[in-house]
């Protein structure tokens, strides 16, 4: 796994959203209980630019959550631990021809269930999947998604993607209409609060450096 720096010699940071303290997001997580163990797995890249990232966020928010670091997770102790388990049933949300489209399908399982989110761009994504063997064994999972991204401060590669925490926050909601979690409606729909403020700060940034009387220190 690769060592990830932390560089906060500029400002106080928060060291669990991993953002500086100015525009740390905390105080919107909303605590959720889920049966379903999801697993976030984050390339380098995107944990060097937590300021957009909501890889962070969505393990903040689910209590039975885990969140690892890395590219290669092909000898990854924990994750084997996971996939080796013969009561868990695991699956990596990963779009292709043979996925498991949750939106249509219900997850044929009575074990626990496991679901792997790769927090990363498509690029890297693919990467990740193609370093670690592991990880090519999983059975895939998909959606169809009614809506757009409200991550009005990033172009989406596609108009049907959305950011890890949207992702997640969707895949629950099918979920609770499988009867595999219970999670209550207004619960579930405060799960991206701390995404949409920080959406909501990063484009009043945006709106501020734009405007004349604004000076960068």
């Amino acid at each position: 796994m690769n060592k990830i720096e932390i560089d906060i010699n500029q400002r106080d940071f928060c060291y669990t959203c991993y953002r500086p303290s100015v525009s740390c997001m905390c105080e919107y997580i909303n605590k959720i209980e889920t049966k379903t163990k999801f697993i976030i797995l984050m390339h380098p890249k995107e944990f060097k630019k937590t300021k957009n990232g909501t890889g962070q966020f969505t393990k903040n928010t689910l209590s039975n959550s885990e969140l690892f670091i890395g590219i290669d997770f092909t000898n990854h102790t924990k994750i084997n631990e996971l996939l080796e388990d013969s009561s868990n049933d695991c699956y990596l949300l990963y779009p292709n021809e043979t996925s498991l489209n949750l939106s249509k399908e219900k997850i044929p399982s009575e074990k626990n269930i496991v679901i792997f989110i790769i927090d990363s761009t498509w690029p890297c994504s693919k990467k990740m999947i193609k370093s670690s063997k592991n990880l090519q064994k999983l059975k895939m999972l998909s959606f169809d998604a009614d809506k757009l991204s409200e991550f009005k401060i990033k172009k989406q590669p596609n108009e049907y993607c959305l950011s890890t925490i949207e992702s997640t926050q969707y895949i629950i909601e099918l979920l609770n209409k499988q009867n595999i979690e219970n999670i209550a409606k207004e619960e579930l729909s405060n799960m991206t609060k701390p995404f949409e403020k920080m959406v909501e700060y990063q484009l009043e940034c945006l709106k501020r450096r734009k405007d004349p009387r604004y000076k960068a220190y």
